[in-house]
């Protein structure tokens, strides 16, 4: 299972990179391969401002739909429209390609509140 040090995670299972205000945000590894070959990416909050924990959106495998939480304050300010034509990179690359949202993060300070790649391999028993 990949888990890379530089990302934080949630217990949701995203993971969130941090470039100043701006947070990348995607599922794990791990949720992925939980999940199954992923059919559907949803997101219909584009330029909408969320709360911590949100629903952003969804996404869609062979046997089920997973909500999908927002891991920072602030307003989507990208959708990987690239998921809409091929929504496997989400398998096949989920912490590149397959990533799913960019936000304009309100509160940075929210960074330091998520999981170390340590405490999200204690969590999912890595």
């Amino acid at each position: 299972m990949n888990i890379p040090s530089e990302l934080k995670y949630t217990k949701d299972h995203e993971w969130v990179s941090i470039e100043g205000d701006v947070a990348t945000v995607g599922i794990t590894d791990f949720a992925q391969g939980e999940l199954g070959d992923i059919v559907y990416v949803e997101v219909e909050t584009l330029d909408e401002t969320l709360e911590q924990d949100e629903v952003f959106g969804t996404v869609e495998a062979v046997k089920t739909v997973s909500d999908l939480f927002l891991p920072l304050h602030g307003e989507i300010i990208a959708f990987n429209e690239a998921l809409e034509d091929e929504p496997e990179k989400v398998n096949s690359d989920p912490y590149g390609e397959g990533w799913m949202i960019k936000i304009k993060v309100s509160d940075p300070s929210q960074f330091e509140t998520l999981l170390s790649d340590a405490d999200y391999k204690d969590l999912v028993g890595g």
